[in-house]
């Protein structure tokens, strides 16, 4: 996998994008560039976290781990942002779990340098806790929906969530992956998926589909966070924002995903 030079990772990560020449000096001598494999854990849970990655392309996940070992994800970090969140906030461990669901690329940054830039510049420090508190208003929505919502729209907030922080349209999901981000049984996702296909929200694909059709506003009222801007989503009135979801190794399908007026594309 080719992995792009600083100038072209800052472009695509928007948090990078977003902070100071200074700043962004700070931490450029500091940055790996790397490869994100599918199932790679960037932090364990519980453990002392060793590096914050900034995700230029592809998905992390953050997951809670509950008794039994019972998992389900309360989060999700794209080329938005900062993995490694505990860092900022002045500790060094979570009892989350977070690991790549989508691979990609992007740039790791030792926590002790990150801590560093964080003491030598406070413009640094808060643009890092502006993200953290977009993060935190994201689980908290995502707390909203897994209690109020339905499988189906809370399947389609998702969808779209993922669209946007992968900055892209292909996605390889499992229904394995799909299950842990619901809660509930592979059964349960095939049939959410077949809600949203009925309704021609998304539509299976075994070749590529240019098919336009508008979210009804219960899917898209529920999610109301713009990541970019780490404030409250605007319509931007585009047409035809569109994803596709690729067979996986655990069954599941390409999907298309169309929706007018939501957030920005990278």
């Amino acid at each position: 996998m080719n992995l792009a030079p600083y100038s072209t990772v800052n472009q695509k990560n928007w948090l990078l994008a977003a902070m100071s020449s200074n700043d962004l000096a700070l931490l450029e001598p500091k940055l790996e560039p790397l490869a994100l494999k599918v199932k790679q854990v960037l932090e364990p849970a519980n453990k002392a976290i060793k590096h914050g990655y900034f995700i230029t392309s592809g998905l992390a996940s953050v997951i809670a781990i509950g008794k039994n070992s019972h998992r389900l994800e309360v989060g999700i970090i794209g080329c938005d942002g900062l993995t490694g969140l505990p860092v900022v906030l002045g500790n060094d461990r979570s009892p989350n779990e977070t690991f790549i669901q989508v691979e990609g690329t992007g740039s790791r940054i030792a926590a002790d340098d990150l801590r560093q830039a964080m003491r030598q510049s406070a413009s640094l420090s808060r643009v890092l806790l502006n993200f953290v508190n977009a993060f935190l208003i994201q689980t908290s929505h995502t707390a909203l929906s897994n209690g109020t919502a339905t499988i189906e729209e809370r399947l389609a907030r998702w969808l779209l969530m993922a669209q946007d922080l992968l900055c892209g349209d292909e996605i390889p999901l499992t229904h394995e992956f799909l299950s842990l981000m619901l809660g509930v049984r592979r059964v349960g996702v095939t049939g959410a998926l077949n809600q949203l296909g009925r309704k021609g929200l998304i539509r299976y694909l075994e070749a590529h589909l240019d098919r336009r059709s508008r979210w009804p506003d219960q899917f898209c009222q529920r999610q109301l966070w713009h990541p970019r801007s780490y404030g409250p989503a605007e319509s931007t009135g585009a047409v035809g924002a569109s994803l596709k979801l690729t067979r996986g190794s655990h069954g599941g399908g390409k999907w298309r995903v169309p929706c007018e007026g939501m957030w920005q594309r990278c």
